[in-house]
């Protein structure tokens, strides 16, 4: 997968629960089932999952860099932005044309 933060949410609820369903398989406590696959999926994605972990705290970092002037870069922004500015832009140049004729 290419977002990282989908690909490991993903399988560490998978994990969660595969094992929870095993132990109500195996007749425990609801409640002590999922305390146990919560500590059982965390130790298992904590050994297992380092490479996603990697490439999820390196989309963070990404995303909260910082460039030489000390703003951040967020092409999801910029392209916002650019598309706010076309707006305004059209508004100034017809503004009644947000406006229903019939009224």
């Amino acid at each position: 997968m290419k977002n990282p933060w989908l690909s490991y949410t993903l399988i560490r609820l998978s994990l969660f629960t595969g094992v929870f369903l095993a132990l109500l398989a195996l007749q425990f406590n609801t409640f002590f089932a999922a305390i146990i696959a919560a500590a059982v999926s965390f130790a298992i994605s904590l050994v297992f999952l380092d490479r996603q972990r990697k490439a999820m705290s390196q989309s963070v970092a990404e995303k909260l860099a910082r460039n030489a002037s000390g703003t951040y870069e967020d092409k999801e922004n910029d392209l916002e932005n650019d598309l706010m500015d076309s707006e305004a832009e059209a508004d100034k140049k017809d503004p009644g044309a947000d406006q229903d004729p019939k009224a």
